[in-house]
């Protein structure tokens, strides 16, 4: 199996879901829930652990927490390692509960949190359990709105202060927000996701692969990494570009648009805009160098070392 690729450090921010066993429950009860809770308060006191979010559905359940001292597999050992122990000795059961590994997507925060919240506690309402979301009593939503006391272990803070100066005023624009989301279905901004590791922007990506990844070795059993090892920024491609093409001024863009293309993992929509094209027209425009390529030895020689200058491996987008 696959191992997920890990980043760590002070200050991150993660997306965090664990599932059932074969897509079993994992809570089954009340009592279930409020133990699990009762963890999430024990890593934030032993571990440091801060929740800004959560939702307990069923057989999985989803977390946004931050690391302030780097330790997410610490948190999580805690968490997922306490809540097992309880369930089975509870049911009088052995063996694992969750389906493998949890899946933790680094996150930046400050451009994702308000979406990713959002997304977290309409996940009742998507999956037909309420009508609107502050009818879940096992989500973090309630705290969000003024509903109900968040526990002390719960920080709404970092998302409702970034949407007015008065906490009052703060939950209304954040309910409002959260039931524009749930009547226009918006999309999971977890369709953006990279490498199902990093969840931000291409300046994000890169800086978290060049401080974190870059100068590890690939490994097979964890292809995120070789995946994200691979991607080059915008900047780098064009730059190599440039240095590579030289004299042939009038390729530098079209071999530009065709690497980013091909190599950066950023999405069409992405790149259209650093190109100012549709998606449609980034496709055609990467199809037609390849082409080129293919009856112009000269534009494959030229191909060929951009590739070497950078060391460049393909990823898929």
């Amino acid at each position: 199996m696959a191992r997920p690729l890990r980043i760590e450090f002070p200050g991150a921010f993660y997306h965090v879901t664990a599932r059932g066993n074969e897509q079993k429950d994992v809570f089954k009860s009340q009592k279930d829930r409020e133990k699990f809770l009762a963890y999430l308060a024990t890593a934030s006191e032993r571990y440091g652990a801060v929740i800004h979010a959560y939702c307990l559905m069923s057989n999985h359940y989803h977390l946004f927490v931050e690391t302030p001292d780097g330790n997410l597999s610490q948190i999580m050992r805690h968490i997922n390692g306490a809540y097992t122990t309880y369930f089975n000795v509870k049911r009088k059961r052995a063996g694992h509960l969750f389906q493998g590994r949890y899946k933790a997507i680094l996150v930046e925060a400050d451009a994702h949190a308000l979406e990713l919240t959002r997304y977290l506690h309409l996940n009742p309402v998507r999956a037909g359990m309420v009508a609107r979301p502050e009818d879940y009593p096992w989500s973090s939503y309630r705290g969000y709105i003024g509903q109900a006391e968040p526990p002390n272990w719960l920080r709404t803070g970092f998302v409702l202060d970034t949407l007015a100066p008065g906490r009052a005023q703060a939950q209304k624009t954040y309910r409002r927000f959260v039931e524009d989301g749930r009547q226009s279905q918006n999309a999971s901004p977890l369709q953006a996701v990279v490498a199902a590791t990093l969840l931000g922007s291409e300046t994000f990506v890169a800086e978290m692969t060049e401080r974190h990844l870059r100068g590890k070795r690939t490994d097979r059993h964890v292809p995120a990494l070789k995946k994200l090892v691979g991607r080059r920024s915008f900047e780098a491609i064009i730059a190599g570009v440039e240095g590579a093409v030289g004299e042939h001024a009038d390729l530098v863009n079209k071999l530009s648009l065709h690497f980013c293309h091909r190599y950066s993992g950023a999405s069409l929509r992405e790149i259209g805009a650093r190109f100012n094209m549709s998606e449609a027209a980034v496709c055609q425009a990467s199809r037609r160098i390849m082409l080129r390529a293919k009856e112009d030895e000269g534009v494959k020689d030229l191909m060929s070392k951009v590739e070497q200058e950078l060391g460049l491996l393909r990823v898929e987008t």
